[in-house]
C-alpha cells in the first residue's frame, strides 16, 4: 500500500487526503457509517464507498465494533469532517494480490454475489466478472443455482485503470482434468480390461471414457463382424467392456478394443468343430493354391488345390465358384495360428474314388511305351 498509515484510533492532528486510516465504526446508519480514526470527529463512511458492489443497506455489511481501514477522500473543512472510504483500500489490495495471482496462475476462491446478464459478478476485493462461458465446461442454461456458491477462479483477464477483472472457473476444470488425465495416462497398461461409457460416434470409431479419459476404439475393433459405422452396433452413453491395446503418453492417445474383450471366432470354433468332423461351407475365396471355406461365421479354413478331389485340378475354378456351398473335411485345426486345414476329396462318394482310382490305373497302363507278351505273360519268356 502506497500510502502510510497515520492512525490507529490515536489522536489525528492533521491529514490529508489519500491518508489511509484504520478507525472503529461507531454508528451505522441507512445510507452511511460513523467511524473513528481518532481525528478531530467521526468519518463519514458513505454506502457507495463501502463495497465494490452494490450493497442496499449499510447493515448488511458493517455493524458497530467493526474494525476498518479507510482511505481519505475528501475533508470538509469548514466541519471538520472527512469522507473516506472502505472500497478503495480493498481495491489497492486487491489488485496488487490479483496480478501476483494472475502471473503466477494461482487459483482464487470466492463466492458468487449476483447474477447478472451474460454471468456471475463476485466479491474479491473489487468486482470480478465470470462470463457463462467460463462457468462451466459444459453449457449452463440457468445460473440461478449459483448465488452464494462459491466458485475456484482464475484471472484471465485484468485492467486496474477500468477497473475490469475477467475470471474463469472453467479454465480451473480444464486444468484439473489435464492433470487427472495425465495421472491416468500413467496408470493405464496394455492389455488391461476395463469398463467405461461410450462419449462419441464418429464415421471411424467410438471414443470411450475409461476414468476421465477418452480411448478410441477404431470401427475394426468394435466387433469381430465387419461394422459398417459405429452407430450400427453402438449408442452414445453405453456401458461397454474395452482392453486397452496401446497407450502414448506424449500424444495423449489411447487404442481401445472392444471386441478382444469378447470370445473370438476362431475360439468359438475351436469349441464348435473338431479335427475329423465333415461339415458344409461356402466358398469365399478362390486363389492359385487352393479355396478359401468359411466354416463358421467369420472363419475361413483353407482347402488346399490337392484336397479339393481324386482327379487332378490344374486350378480352383476349373471346379469351383465363390458362393458355392460344399461339404468338407476337417484335416487339422491350429486356433491359436488362425488356420483350418480342410478336404473335399476326404468326403467324396466312394464309388467316385473308384473310379477316379480306376481312371488313374487306366491312364498309368495306357501310357505305358514297349510292353511285349513277356512283359504280360512271364511263362512265356522261357519258350525257345
Amino acid at each position: 500500500m502506497a500510502e502510510e498509515m497515520k492512525s490507529e484510533l490515536t489522536n489525528v492532528a492533521s491529514v490529508e487526503v489519500g491518508d489511509v486510516l484504520k478507525g472503529k465504526v461507531v454508528k451505522v446508519e441507512n445510507n452511511q457509517a460513523l467511524v473513528d480514526t481518532g481525528y478531530k470527529s467521526e468519518a463519514i463512511l458513505p454506502i457507495s464507498e463501502i463495497s465494490s458492489l452494490h450493497v442496499d443497506k449499510v447493515s448488511d455489511v458493517l455493524k458497530e465494533g467493526d474494525e476498518v481501514t479507510v482511505k481519505v477522500l475528501r475533508i470538509k473543512e469548514d466541519e471538520d469532517k472527512l469522507i473516506v472510504s472502505k472500497k478503495a483500500v480493498d481495491a489497492e489490495k486487491a489488485w496488487a494480490e490479483l496480478q501476483q495471482k494472475f502471473e503466477t496462475g494461482e487459483v482464487l476462491t470466492a463466492t458468487v454475489h449476483d447474477i447478472v446478464k451474460g454471468g456471475l459478478v463476485v466479491d474479491v476485493g473489487v468486482r470480478g466478472f465470470i462470463p457463462a462461458s467460463h462457468v462451466e465446461l459444459h453449457y449452463v442454461e440457468d445460473f440461478s443455482e449459483y448465488k452464494g456458491r462459491g466458485l475456484t477462479l482464475k484471472v484471465i483477464e485484468m485492467d486496474p485503470e477500468k477497473n475490469k477483472l475477467i475470471l474463469s472457473h472453467k479454465v480451473v476444470l480444464e486444468e484439473e482434468q489435464e492433470l487427472k488425465r495425465k495421472q491416468r495416462l500413467q496408470e493405464l497398461e496394455e492389455g488391461q480390461v476395463l469398463e467405461g461409457t461410450i462419449q462419441r460416434l464418429t464415421d471411424f470409431g467410438a471414443f470411450v471414457d475409461i476414468g476421465g479419459v477418452d480411448g478410441l476404439v477404431h470401427v475394426s475393433e468394435i466387433a469381430w463382424h465387419r461394422v459398417e459405422h459405429p452407430a450400427d452396433v453402438l449408442n452414445e452413453g453405453d456401458t461397454v467392456k474395452v482392453k486397452v491395446l496401446k497407450v502414448n503418453i506424449e500424444e495423449q492417445r489411447i487404442s481401445l478394443s472392444i471386441k478382444e474383450t469378447e470370445e473370438g471366432p476362431c475360439e468359438k470354433v475351436a469349441k464348435a468343430i473338431s479335427t475329423g468332423d465333415v461339415i458344409k461351407g461356402t466358398v469365399k475365396r478362390l486363389v492359385s493354391f487352393g479355396a478359401f471355406v468359411e466354416v463358421y461365421p467369420g472363419v475361413e479354413g483353407l482347402v488346399h488345390v490337392s484336397q479339393i478331389s481324386h482327379r487332378h485340378v490344374a486350378t480352383p475354378s476349373d471346379v469351383l465358384e465363390e458362393g458355392q456351398e460344399i461339404e468338407v473335411k476337417v484335416l487339422d485345426m491350429l486356433p491359436e495360428q488362425k488356420r483350418i486345414s480342410l478336404s473335399m476329396k476326404e468326403v467324396e462318394p466312394k464309388e467316385v474314388r473308384k473310379e477316379e482310382k480306376e481312371s488313374d490305373q487306366s491312364q498309368q497302363q495306357s501310357s505305358g511305351l514297349n510292353v511285349t507278351l513277356g512283359d504280360v505273360y512271364p511263362e512265356l519268356r522261357n519258350l525257345k
